[in-house]
């Protein structure tokens, strides 16, 4: 065969391929062919409808005024250890040496120097850096004349002529109610601190049932307390407990209640009473303080100073230099000052034949004098070592017709009952508390049996079964 003689199988292939390939155009221009032509047919187009209505309009609103602090720029710093009123404006961006000067010299400015970690300090600048206004919540519990709890505050105004002046403000503080409950296993004081209970609600569920029961000798392990309280808060910080509003003690398998209402009826104290409406107050407390054991008791004893037989006429309870010293009850201030051996002295005469004395004192609370009238539970001074004494420690006597008795051995009067409309509202007023109360215990109770599974062992639950 020669060389370039081509064989006719290739050549058939060729013109196969070639065949296929037209056919293929073809097929696919008739189909887009069928694509264009159903891409016009006509449908039919929704019906569209114009509708316009007039509606009224709203009354155009009043402009607003503008605000005087629109413009300004508010900076809080909270007071760390060791800060100064100049570190404290530092961290905020003041640096104003009239506002310095000021501070130092103006005496309705001094409270700005009372500075204790955690409490806050908030300042207000304009768009120039220039301070228009300080405040400082400086005592953030503190107690009004009415008995209510406010925030006491300095505040520092920039004046439009550029001056500044000083004023104290008082705000009321916020109060919160909340709940403790918890069970004795060693003191009261270790059990409400486990349950988060504050000191002072402590010492006041002490003496709302102290006349029901002996704290320092009485309690069991086992004992427990439900307790509803007041506390009240700061910038979101808390500043101080409040009130005991109800009580339920168990003590010794005997259940003691108290509820605080106020009869706003005359002649009828606010104060504590049994869910029963009876009062669980009596007109004298027990004791007048947190005390560590009692030194000296009443009668005949030989004197730690004069080394002598001679009668004692009160009970002398061993404390710290400086612990509280409550009125153990309701009376006006007949003495204040010093006598003799009994140094600082404070004599409280009571209702009737009653009075009280409180001696060796270290100092006495400032807002007392001759005349003063002060409440069961008020603070009168702190114990101490003035006079004829040893060692820190408060004598205390109780008196009728003006002789000397036995405090703890004394039957001691109790404040009027609640009877009428008074007590109507009184049985109204407990029901919350009653049901809150029954919800805590609910809530003791299966802790409790929790805490006891927890201490069954499996060879226990075994042996059970």
């Amino acid at each position: 065969m020669p060389l370039n003689a081509r064989p006719t199988r290739t050549r058939k292939s060729g013109f196969a391929q070639r065949f296929l390939i037209v056919a293929a155009l073809g097929l696919f221009g008739a189909a887009a062919a069928v694509g264009m032509v159903s891409q016009n047919v006509e449908e039919p187009m929704p019906t569209v409808a114009h509708i316009a209505e007039t509606l009224p309009l709203p009354a155009p609103a009043p402009a607003a005024s503008p605000s005087p602090e629109s413009n300004l720029y508010i900076f809080e710093e909270r007071v760390q250890s060791g800060d100064s009123v100049a570190s404290l404006l530092a961290r905020m961006g003041v640096r104003d040496g009239a506002l310095q000067r000021f501070l130092i010299q103006n005496e309705d400015a001094r409270s700005i120097y009372k500075l204790y970690p955690g409490r806050a300090i908030q300042v207000a600048v304009d768009a120039e850096g220039e301070l228009q206004w300080m405040r400082y919540v400086h005592t953030p519990g503190a107690q009004a004349d009415d008995g209510k709890v406010v925030q006491q505050l300095l505040e520092v105004l920039r004046t439009p002529e550029g001056e500044f002046v000083a004023e104290e403000q008082s705000l009321p503080a916020e109060r919160h109610v909340q709940v403790g409950v918890g069970e004795i296993r060693s003191s009261l004081f270790g059990a409400t601190d486990a349950a988060g209970v504050p000191y002072n609600v402590t010492l006041q569920m002490v003496n709302i049932l102290s006349s029901e029961i002996d704290f320092f000798r009485d309690l069991r392990s086992g004992d427990k307390f439900r307790v509803v309280y007041e506390t009240y808060t700061s910038n979101g910080m808390n500043t101080r407990a409040g009130r005991v509003l109800a009580l339920e003690f168990i003590n010794d398998g005997k259940s003691h209640q108290a509820v605080w209402f106020d009869p706003q009826a005359e002649g009828q104290p606010a104060g504590y009473f049994g869910f029963d409406g009876s009062s669980s107050r009596r007109a004298f407390l027990r004791v007048p303080l947190e005390f560590t054991r009692v030194s000296s008791g009443f009668g005949m004893r030989r004197h730690p100073v004069l080394n002598t037989m001679r009668g004692h006429k009160g009970i002398d309870y061993a404390a710290p230099t400086g612990t509280p010293i409550q009125a153990t009850g309701d009376g006006v201030v007949e003495f204040i000052g010093n006598q003799r051996g009994y140094g600082k002295t404070i004599i409280l005469k009571h209702n009737g034949k009653y009075s009280t004395l409180y001696a060796h004192m270290s100092r006495f609370n400032n807002k007392l004098k001759r005349g003063a009238k002060v409440s069961q539970g008020d603070l009168i001074g702190y114990v101490g070592a003035t006079g004829m004494a040893t060692g820190p420690h408060l004598h205390y006597e109780f008196r009728v017709n003006n002789v000397p008795i036995d405090p703890q051995s004394a039957d001691i009067p109790v404040v009027a009952e609640l009877e009428g409309e008074v007590r109507e509202r009184f049985m109204a007023h407990v029901e919350s508390f009653k049901s809150q109360l029954a919800m805590l215990a609910a809530l003791q109770d299966d802790q409790g049996a929790m805490a006891l599974a927890d201490t069954v062992t499996p060879e226990a639950a075994d042996s059970a079964s």
